[in-house]
């Protein structure tokens, strides 16, 4: 499947133009909306057949099931769904019901073009906390699934070089992780880890801000959301990103290639660090052999990313209560457990996952739903973030290159708290 996790919509200059089409967080005069009682839902999910059919289900159920209101889908290319909702947000021309990657959406409310999504308590409590989106304490987005990554690995591999399997109750030391690809490279794996270095964009953010804030750092100081001076800069975040270098001047890992978890399943690589999306095809080509390991603890506890795509409702939207009748309806586990085995994603509910044939107890890809359960963390809910991830994407790629650790990150502090600045801290 794609990563549709780390697709997020809101690159730097895609939010700023959003945001801007909202004047200023001005009211909007309308929606994309049809008569009376017809609500307008765009997706992101043309190309996907599998994700569409589970969609197709759920509107016909709704529809069919009361005559007060009638859902009406429309599709785009995820390469073309960012011009249709910019040019529809410029217009205030926004469908009732839109999906957006989690970590754009307190963008999108800052900026006016959302509602607070206001179902029901008991819904909310009952999904995955990475699964709802908050902006300054308020609801505005929840999804249906997560994703989550981890380290995958040989049982064969580990136990002939004499290295422990980690649990998620007892996961690798950063000691113990060192002293094991330093194992792995000396007895035949050239590059041993895949970090997935070739990647760009979101991924970068995703993948290993949860090694910074293991490390005791962060993107942001989460407390105010108003700098990245301390998080980003400090001695934490100094040691990690010494270590992020390390790995790359020692050989352990590179940026060679090719994006994705192949190396592994040719063993090439010892250990592939990689998600949930990538655990289909490592299962068909490793086997029983398949370990999913936690992520490593870089001394203040694992952290593996959170936060994928989301629901909200446009500001705009005339038929606000069927939106919301609707999305109330469409999170019954049987729909979430539809999801997940479609896209072999993580359901946002407990009752979901036990449902799943790849996420029970007994899946084959329970473990994830473990992972994500106890080492998941949101990326901040700023609407800053667009920027802070761009910024954080360049400074890692500097220091693997070999720039200067600490002024580097003191560059890109300086870069994410001008941009707060000049928007007068993001409504903080």
């Amino acid at each position: 499947m794609k990563r549709k996790s780390l697709s997020i919509l809101a690159v730097a200059g895609f939010s700023a133009a959003l945001a801007l089409s909202g004047c200023a967080r001005a009211s909007h005069d309308g929606s994309s909306s049809g008569g009376p009682g017809e609500i307008t839902m765009w997706t992101h999910s043309a190309g996907n057949p599998g994700e569409l059919a589970v969609y197709q289900q759920i509107i016909a159920d709704f529809n069919a099931s009361q005559s007060q209101y009638k859902i009406v889908q429309q599709n785009f290319p995820q390469g073309s769904y960012n011009e249709a909702i910019t040019a529809a947000a410029a217009a205030r021309k926004l469908p009732c019901l839109l999906d957006m990657d989690g970590p754009v959406m307190p963008n999108w409310a800052w900026a006016g073009h959302l509602q607070p999504l206001g179902l029901p308590d008991d819904l909310i409590s009952s999904l995955l906390p990475t699964t709802v989106g908050r902006y300054k304490d308020t609801v505005y987005s929840a999804g249906y699934w997560e994703a989550a990554l981890s380290i995958f690995a040989r049982k064969s591999v580990l136990d002939r070089n004499s290295i422990r399997i980690p649990t998620a109750d007892k996961p690798w030391t950063l000691d113990e992780f060192d002293v094991a690809v330093t194992r792995l490279k000396a007895n035949g794996y050239t590059t041993p880890l895949d970090l997935g270095a070739a990647d760009k964009g979101e991924w970068w953010s995703y993948a290993y801000s949860p090694m910074l804030q293991s490390t005791g750092g962060d993107l942001i100081d989460r407390g105010t959301m108003k700098t990245a001076d301390g998080a980003l800069n400090g001695p934490d975040a100094v040691k990690f990103f010494t270590w992020f270098q390390q790995a790359f001047k020692n050989g352990w890992a590179d940026n060679a290639g090719p994006v994705g978890n192949q190396r592994f399943i040719d063993d090439k690589v010892a250990l592939s660090y990689t998600g949930v999306w990538n655990a289909k095809d490592a299962l068909a080509g490793v086997g029983d052999d398949l370990l999913i390991l936690p992520p490593v603890d870089f001394g203040k506890g694992p952290k593996i990313g959170g936060g994928s795509w989301q629901w909200g409702i446009s500001a705009g939207c005339k038929n606000a209560d069927g939106a919301r009748a609707y999305l109330t309806f469409s999170f019954q586990d049987k729909y979430l457990t539809a999801f997940a085995d479609s896209q072999v994603v993580i359901p946002s509910t407990t009752a979901a996952a036990k449902a799943s044939k790849y996420f029970s107890d007994n899946g084959a890809l329970h473990q994830f739903a473990v992972l994500s359960q106890k080492f998941a963390l949101a990326r901040p809910a700023t609407p800053g973030y667009p920027v802070i991830s761009s910024t954080f994407e360049k400074a890692a790629k500097d220091i693997m290159s070999g720039a200067e650790v600490k002024s580097t990150l003191d560059t890109a502090v300086r870069a994410i708290d001008t941009d707060i600045s000049s928007q007068n801290g993001y409504g903080f």
